[in-house]
């Protein structure tokens, strides 16, 4: 992949300026009242609030340089309220993504830092989620006005990466008991080359004291003999599916319905 754990190769910091940018742009002039189709309980405030804060979050976890959970509950004090008006939300967007990116870019990718992933739990993993998350949500400011332009390939099909295997993958645990659902399913990008084959799998147990029992993805690199079926389009289209957004073209799947389902089944039983 074209990508690391640790935040590089990827230009993340770029992306995240570039995207937090365009996404500033798209909802300065949208109606406040405007609704954003991917997110219908929201409007462009919301939106923009909703980012807003995601960086606010992020930008004082990095700047304290806080490790344990149990500092976060002391960030209350410093959250600011929301404001009232379109000028007061894009000021707090401003100062939130400034100091986000100013802050990950004076630390170096491994810096140990707060993050809900147990396995990577650094400044680099903090640039790489937020570059996507600015992404993903230019993609929902854009779709709110009509004015979609198009995704980095290599950022999106690093995002394919990130949502496959972390948002929605599963690493064997020894407490946990996973068991197949279906036979393994490709998904292949047609421009950024590069494939994954997913498993679906059923995973019940005792996790961190909790009862669980969920669908989760055993993710491998590149195509397999064995897959049933695949799914295969651009980078930035499967991204986008994987994240519940419209596309833009034609995402293509062929072979064994019942394994297609089940990839139905995973996505539909994770993040939204």
């Amino acid at each position: 992949m074209p990508s690391s754990r640790s935040g590089g190769p990827l230009p993340f910091l770029d992306h995240l300026a570039a995207d937090s940018a365009r996404f500033r742009t798209v909802l300065a002039s949208a109606p406040a009242e405007a609704r954003v189709p991917t997110c219908p309980d929201w409007d462009a405030d919301d939106l923009l609030w909703h980012l807003g804060e995601v960086q606010w979050f992020w930008g004082e976890i990095a700047e304290r340089g806080l490790t344990d959970p149990a500092e976060l509950d002391g960030m209350n004090a410093t959250r600011e309220e929301r404001p009232g008006d379109r000028a007061g939300l894009l000021a707090f967007f401003d100062r939130s993504s400034e100091r986000l990116h100013r802050v990950l870019g004076e630390l170096a990718p491994e810096t140990p830092l707060w993050m809900w992933y147990d396995d990577d739990r650094t400044a680099g993993y903090i640039r790489r989620r937020q570059a996507h998350e600015a992404m993903v949500h230019r993609v929902d400011a854009e779709l709110t006005v009509g004015e979609r332009t198009p995704l980095d390939c290599r950022l999106a099909a690093d995002g394919i990466d990130e949502a496959l295997r972390i948002m929605r993958g599963h690493e064997p645990e020894p407490d946990l008991t996973h068991v197949p659902v279906s036979a393994p399913v490709t998904i292949a990008t047609v421009d950024a080359m590069h494939a994954w084959t997913v498993t679906p799998v059923r995973i019940t147990g005792t996790w961190h004291g909790d009862e669980i029992d969920v669908q989760r993805f055993l993710v491998s690199d590149g195509p397999d003999d064995a897959a049933a079926a695949e799914i295969s389009g651009s980078a930035a289209d499967i991204d986008c599916w994987l994240w519940n957004r419209p596309v833009e073209s034609e995402i293509t799947r062929d072979g064994d319905a019942a394994a297609l389902a089940a990839v139905d089944a995973v996505l539909a039983d994770s993040i939204d």
